[in-house]
């Protein structure tokens, strides 16, 4: 869907958007519907990821025929980004498995850096439970939510994504309701922990004409996301129900301007 067929679509032409994840397929999981959603409203969407994956899972063998699983999911994020409408990708070199606590100052002064190159309009990254408790990704957090912070009243408004507990499993439930036969655990974790004790969220995104690009996306990232992962055994109109609002919850931080981002969402009372 382009910006002159969404209705909701801000006025974000000349915007900046900055994404800070910390592995190829984070930000098509996280927030790849509204990451697309803003690029076609007009938006600049850099994404800065802080590692290139090489600790990760490898669904076929045969996709890492080099022995190379950091070449390859680099290629394969920058095949997911131009699908989300991603402008430009920034691909760090930190240690996968080791974010939280390798080269701290270096990767603070790197989005330092970034910020102050790019002047985004809002920043999103993972909140302090790392969607999942992953250690990898509340180092992300901790580093961006400092490197933000760092710039006071200047701050550009900061957002973390979010998810409600339980639409991992009822994803699983679905994929095996429609054929899959799980032979491993296609998270490496109990699926309910996605969003366990996560705190609420303030913005919710309606992304449901952006799933299928969401999915896409996903799927590009072959490597993780192999023949056996339940996001290769729905349908469309699953995974909008599924998957059709993404979730953030905007820091504390007190920043000098608001944000293209509340303008996308519905607000959440408390």
């Amino acid at each position: 869907m382009s910006a002159s067929s969404d209705p909701g679509a801000p006025d974000v032409a000349g915007r900046t958007i900055l994404a800070v994840f910390a592995h190829p397929d984070d930000e098509s999981l996280a927030c790849g519907g509204t990451l697309a959603r803003l690029a076609d409203a007009g938006a600049r969407v850099v994404l800065i990821c802080a590692s290139r994956g090489e600790k990760g899972r490898v669904s076929d063998p045969a996709l890492v025929s080099n022995g190379n699983l950091a070449s390859v999911r680099s290629r394969e994020l920058d095949d997911a980004a131009r699908i989300l409408g991603i402008d430009e990708v920034v691909i760090f070199d930190h240690p996968d498995g080791d974010l939280r606590w390798a080269d701290v100052p270096a990767f603070h002064v790197e989005i330092v850096l970034a910020i102050q190159r790019y002047k985004p309009d809002a920043v999103i990254t993972f909140g302090e439970d790392g969607l999942y408790w992953h250690l990898d990704h509340i180092g992300v957090h901790e580093r961006t939510y400092t490197a933000v912070r760092s710039f006071g009243p200047w701050a550009p408004p900061l957002y973390y994504v979010t998810m409600k507990q339980g639409v991992m499993t009822e994803l699983v439930h679905t994929a095996l309701a429609s054929g899959l036969t799980l032979r491993t655990n296609p998270f490496d974790i109990d699926p309910d922990t996605f969003g366990e004790h996560a705190k609420p969220p303030s913005l919710l995104v309606d992304v449901r004409d952006w799933v299928p690009r969401k999915l896409a996306a996903l799927c590009c990232h072959r490597t993780q996301i192999g023949p056996d992962s339940p996001f290769r055994h729905i349908t469309d109109d699953q995974a909008r129900q599924l998957l059709g609002v993404e979730q953030f919850r905007r820091s504390p931080l007190e920043a000098g301007w608001d944000s293209v981002i509340e303008q996308l969402g519905e607000q959440v009372s408390r």
